[in-house]
């Protein structure tokens, strides 16, 4: 394997894979936290070029985190179509990139490829790849799933409506509600941060949201983001819950942080399918983000890129009805500008459907990051037409309990109606019976009002 260069004079030697990878990828505040990061504009070009030569079978062969380490290393691992692989074993990560963004590619075929893929083959053609590729390529994949309702189809925006209340008052909650359902947001997830984490804090979010839903026969689905331990307390309390939710990470030392193991969630889907009220096949919801790896000491020198598609792997092997990105919400010390998280939100984003999972993200940012909501409207339009499955959506696009910014319910409408999208098939048909959407799929008079559910 030829881990050395010449580029303007200048010879570049690399130690090993691992310090490759760190150094291919674009500018990241985290990785320079780190310590991994390229020093200079010139050594990522020569990064680039040298792992543009690898082969796959040499990323499979040399991996950054050995299968005998790491329980996420082995998932990934045995999740591989050894025929598949086999097929493609030879090709450079160049050749990889030209197949996928090929015009005679289609979206079956990149289906068929990924199941050959390790997560570390996916994170490396997309250090190779630039924003409109990144758009380009995911763009071809489309990922359906099913909980109450189906989402991810070709030409549909879906959404995630977030009425979070610092204090978890039920009437605050419930506000909120109403007015993204009366801009038609929230069809793939109505999806609760709870401030209490307590098992009965819980339960009164799960049966406020659920009875809500069932009064007005909304199909969609409900989940309260407690930490996955606290939930499955909960739906074994009768408790119902349409979902399973947790943060997950890219290294077993990191998910060991989050209080969770891979035998855990195969134990939360099992109880899901046994006790929740979700109709399946699918009932788990992931959440992830570049840098938590390194938050929790935990990344072994790995750049926060390739742990982040890490995070791919270990999700895409519980069959999850959602996985989204937070890509801005931990801050400028891993996503230091706009840039960055524009460039870290299309990376996660291609990763994530190259991994055939059903992506979103959460188009955000602190406010001591050196972005504003110019940018994270430049993201969700970017995003929007690289065919992400769904976005996140707070009230006037500030989540007044996590204190930071996202896109807001009207964001959501303006996206669909700009970028000629529609919200998934039966809320579609919902929010037309509803009066909400005129049949054409704009949004009505009485669009905006929440007032309107209280009837």
């Amino acid at each position: 394997m030829k881990l050395k260069t010449t580029y303007l004079g200048d010879v570049y030697l690399f130690s090993d894979l691992k310090e490759l990878f760190a150094k291919a990828n674009e500018e990241k505040s985290g990785d320079r936290l780190a310590g991994i990061a390229a020093e200079t504009v010139q050594e990522r070009i020569a990064a680039k070029q040298v792992l543009s030569e690898v082969t796959l079978a040499d990323i499979r062969n040399y991996p950054l985190l050995s299968p005998d380490e790491d329980e996420v290393s082995r998932m990934i691992e045995h999740s591989i179509n050894e025929r598949i692989y086999a097929s493609i074993k030879n090709w450079s990560v160049a050749e990889l990139r030209e197949y996928i963004l090929s015009n005679h590619t289609t979206d079956r075929e990149l289906k068929r490829l990924s199941y050959g893929l390790t997560s570390e083959m996916i994170a490396a053609v997309a250090k190779l790849m630039s924003n409109m590729d990144l758009v380009h390529a995911a763009n071809k994949i489309e990922v359906l799933t099913k909980c109450n309702s189906t989402i991810g189809q070709k030409g549909t925006l879906s959404s995630r409506l977030q009425p979070n209340h610092p204090t978890d008052d039920v009437e605050g909650i419930m506000a909120s509600l109403k007015d993204g359902l009366s801009y038609g947001t929230g069809d793939a997830v109505i999806g609760i941060n709870p401030v209490d984490d307590s098992v009965e804090s819980v339960k009164r979010l799960l049966h406020a949201t659920h009875d809500f839903i069932q009064d007005w026969r909304i199909p969609t689905q409900n989940c309260v983001l407690a930490h996955v331990t606290t939930q499955m307390k909960a739906i074994r309390q009768g408790a119902p819950a349409d979902m399973i939710f947790q943060s997950i990470a890219g290294t077993e030392k990191a998910n060991h942080s989050f209080g969770i193991t891979a035998e855990l969630l195969h134990e939360a889907n099992e109880l899901a399918r046994r006790e929740g009220t979700g109709t399946g096949p699918q009932r788990l919801y992931f959440e992830t983000g570049q840098g938590s790896e390194l938050s929790a000491e935990a990344h072994y020198n790995i750049d926060q890129m390739t742990l982040e598609a890490r995070n791919y792997g270990f999700a895409r092997c519980y069959d999850p009805f959602i996985v989204n990105t937070v890509v801005g919400f931990i801050g400028p010390e891993y996503l230091y500008d706009n840039k960055q998280i524009i460039r870290a939100g299309l990376e996660d984003h291609f990763m994530g459907k190259m991994h055939l999972l059903p992506m979103g993200v959460d188009v955000c940012y602190t406010n001591h990051a050196k972005a504003d909501q110019n940018d994270m409207e430049d993201l969700g339009v970017l995003l929007t037409a690289a065919g992400v499955n769904f976005l996140i959506s707070a009230p006037m696009g500030d989540d007044c309990m996590l204190n930071y910014q996202s896109l807001s319910y009207h964001d959501m409408a303006t996206l669909r109606q700009t970028m000629n999208k529609s919200v998934a098939p039966e809320y579609n048909r919902w929010l037309v019976e509803m009066g909400i959407l005129t049949k054409d799929g704009r949004l009505s008079d009485i669009a905006g009002d929440p007032t309107f559910f209280n009837k």
